[in-house]
């Protein structure tokens, strides 16, 4: 059995979505699922004034971006991703990288690679 990775992306909401899927398509990637999430790091928070309480804002809309590969290679995936959605400032986001043990497709019953 080939390897699986999962490849998880969280990214600024605003990244250019159809430039990273062009570059996804590029190396072969078709599958991808996105999800809106919030969260915070290293990014600097702001505070605002809501009915005279000051209150400190550091919890950003961020895109979550779920990729499972393992035709394709997954250094690839993250050179593709890395190219498509650095824009040099903070809150750029992170690539995180997991092994896939197994993985089955509910409606055929196939397993490993084939299921994808």
């Amino acid at each position: 059995m080939s390897d699986m990775f999962k490849v998880e992306i969280i990214t600024r909401n605003s990244a250019d979505l159809e430039a990273f899927k062009m570059k996804m398509a590029e190396i072969g990637v078709s599958g991808m699922t996105f999800s809106h999430v919030q969260g915070c790091g290293l990014e600097e928070g702001y505070t605002e004034l809501y009915r005279g309480v000051k209150k400190v804002q550091n919890v950003f809309d961020r895109l979550k971006i779920e990729i499972v590969v393992s035709a394709v290679p997954v250094d690839d995936v993250i050179k593709a991703a890395t190219s498509a959605l650095h824009t040099g400032k903070a809150g750029d986001g992170k690539i995180f990288v997991y092994p896939i043990q197994q993985t089955i497709d509910i409606n055929t019953g196939k397993q490993g690679p084939a299921a994808l």
